[in-house]
């Protein structure tokens, strides 16, 4: 029996340590579903657009990887793509404990597992936000991103020109 996953996030912008999660997965499951969520609380800096050409160049080498886009509830989508298990990357303690909710929630709400995974030591500390505010103050993201995010955060903060 094949085992589908999906890895759920919002990617504004995908990173690095993104990008290690999902080559990891992609060895665990046979297939894995990269889902970006469409979240309306929040201003993304990147479009849904934007976000999914961005994953779909970082991934494009992983033939078991998939890039697709859900609002809703995870375990919605889950069930749509034929997923039995979600993977989460959690970096701090902190990460853990409203990582720990919402698993428990979605076992609660469908029979969808969730795998918990540590980034590469090289990315523990990164996140989407951190990257944004390194990149507006002007500082270098290169080896944080993926070398089109980069781009594209150079390009966001300081033209096309940049």
């Amino acid at each position: 029996m094949k085992t589908r996953a999906v890895y759920p996030g919002t990617f504004d912008p995908v990173t690095n340590g993104h990008v290690d999660l999902i080559e990891r997965s992609a060895k665990l499951f046979d297939n894995l579903v990269v889902a970006i969520l469409k979240n309306t609380e929040k201003v993304p800096l990147f479009s849904i657009e934007e976000r999914v050409e961005m994953l779909e160049v970082a991934v494009r080498r992983l033939k078991n990887v998939s890039v697709t886009t859900f609002d809703g509830l995870l375990v919605d989508l889950a069930e749509r793509c034929g997923a039995s298990v979600i993977v989460r990357g959690i970096r701090a303690v902190s990460d853990y404990e409203y990582e720990l909710q919402m698993a428990l929630m979605n076992r609660r709400l469908s029979k969808v597992e969730t795998v918990f995974m540590m980034p590469a030591e090289a990315y523990s500390y990164l996140s989407s936000r951190l990257v944004k505010e390194i990149s507006l103050l002007g500082g270098s993201v290169r080896g944080l991103v993926p070398p089109l995010v980069e781009k594209r955060l150079r390009s966001k903060y300081t033209g096309p020109k940049a």
